[in-house]
């Protein structure tokens, strides 16, 4: 039986302690306060244009089965009973798409056949404007030439121009110079909220179930503070590994050389795509890119042909499907020389080091074709969520204001 002087004496004890924590339990009070304000402000501030980004970003995924869907005669066609097989010969193919181009037009690259119903995807750039037409892959006659992109004038771009650059700089590249920094920075101050959204959300030990569940029967309000709270945890590494992706291609150079203090890069991150002068020889085609490339490459399928840029440039030959280059990723770029058919340098995440595979991570997990089909989707929720963390963001703010005048 405790007596009553010995009660009083746990009593003092307990005020003792409390009194010495207080310093400690003010100093997390005000810790929790500053990061509520950095949540919430760059939250307010960022939160929607992270709307139109995640929308379109979510749209981009697929953008060429949406693309397809939108502009059939541009690429789509009927398909024969040999499939690929009847295809016409890639030379064929490059003589009707100079043809088609008009003078003074240069190719930039081609996106070649998906599927057996698939057009080769043309695009050149012409008098300050990106155009692209379809070569049918059986007949090679072209199926249409479109406007892709202006430089002058925003909303003279298709609508699949429109999204990518209303994604990737919110139309700024085309009033400013550093139109995608801008995107960039926000970027990063996103990060910055997705973590300090973890760390309020963080449960005290105990508390974990209730703190990864929805309340059962709850009100509105907690009904609201439930979803933001979720669906930020819930998404908060594919939104981090999107974010980060987004800074990278963004705000590259300082990118790249934080990487390369941490994991040295081959070359310091810096791939030439660039030929050796012609000394008499004639330029080559893209077949023969492609078929330089699939000489030393056999795997895979030819995705894209990137066109050299200059005198001095050098083809660029996609992969995908690359079997042995990576469990996730199993895509493969290769450098053709333009005069020599050369195979000048091989990109993948089974070449070079580790600083150089985590820079080749971040186009793929931001587009999520790092993951097939889940990483696609996964990317396409994140990008849904946002509406949702921008409107229970704000909903949860003005709830608590008017909590506050009351």
């Amino acid at each position: 039986m405790v007596s009553r002087r010995d009660d009083d004496a746990l009593k003092s004890a307990s005020v003792a302690a409390a009194i010495r924590d207080a310093p400690a339990r003010r100093a997390r009070k005000m810790w929790r306060k500053l990061w509520l304000d950095i949540h919430l402000y760059i939250g307010l501030v960022v939160g929607a244009m992270l709307v139109v980004i995640g929308i379109t970003g979510s749209i981009l995924v697929f953008w060429h089965e949406v693309d397809a869907w939108l502009d059939p005669q541009l690429r789509i066609v009927t398909a024969r009973p040999g499939g690929a097989r009847d295809f016409a010969p890639l030379e064929t193919i490059e003589s009707a798409a100079a043809a088609a181009k008009p003078d003074g037009g240069r190719i930039t690259h081609i996106w070649m056949p998906r599927d057996e119903r698939s057009t080769y995807l043309v695009y050149y750039d012409l008098d300050g404007e990106t155009r692209r037409f379809g070569v049918d892959p059986y007949k090679a006659t072209t199926t249409a030439d479109r406007l892709y992109y202006s430089r002058s004038n925003p909303f003279r771009h298709a609508l699949m121009g429109f999204l990518f650059q209303l994604h990737f700089s919110l139309l700024l590249s085309d009033l400013l110079d550093d139109g995608g920094d801008t995107v960039g920075v926000m970027a990063l101050l996103l990060i910055v909220s997705v973590l300090s959204g973890l760390y309020l959300w963080w449960p005290a030990p105990g508390k974990w179930k209730s703190a990864l569940t929805l309340k059962r029967g709850a009100r509105a309000e907690r009904l609201n503070y439930d979803l933001h709270k979720l669906g930020g945890v819930y998404f908060a590494a594919v939104l981090l590994a999107v974010l980060m992706s987004g800074i990278y291609m963004n705000l590259r150079d300082p990118f790249v050389w934080v990487v390369d203090r941490v994991a040295p890069l081959t070359n310091g991150g810096a791939f030439e795509r660039k030929s050796e002068p012609a000394a008499g020889r004639s330029p080559i085609g893209f077949p023969q890119a492609i078929a330089a490339a699939s000489a030393l490459s056999p795997e895979g399928r030819i995705e894209r042909v990137d066109f050299p840029d200059g005198e001095r440039g050098a083809f660029t030959v996609y992969q995908d499907d690359v079997p042995g280059v990576g469990r996730f990723i199993r895509s493969r770029s290769l450098i053709v020389d333009r005069f020599s058919a050369a195979v000048t340098a091989i990109e993948d995440n089974a070449h070079g080091t580790a600083g150089d595979a985590f820079l080749r991570w971040q186009w793929p997990l931001h587009s999520g074709q790092a993951f097939g089909m889940t990483g696609r989707l996964l990317v396409l929720a994140s990008g849904l969520l946002c509406p949702l963390l921008f409107v229970t963001g704000v909903i949860r703010w003005l709830q608590k204001k008017r909590a506050r005048r009351a």
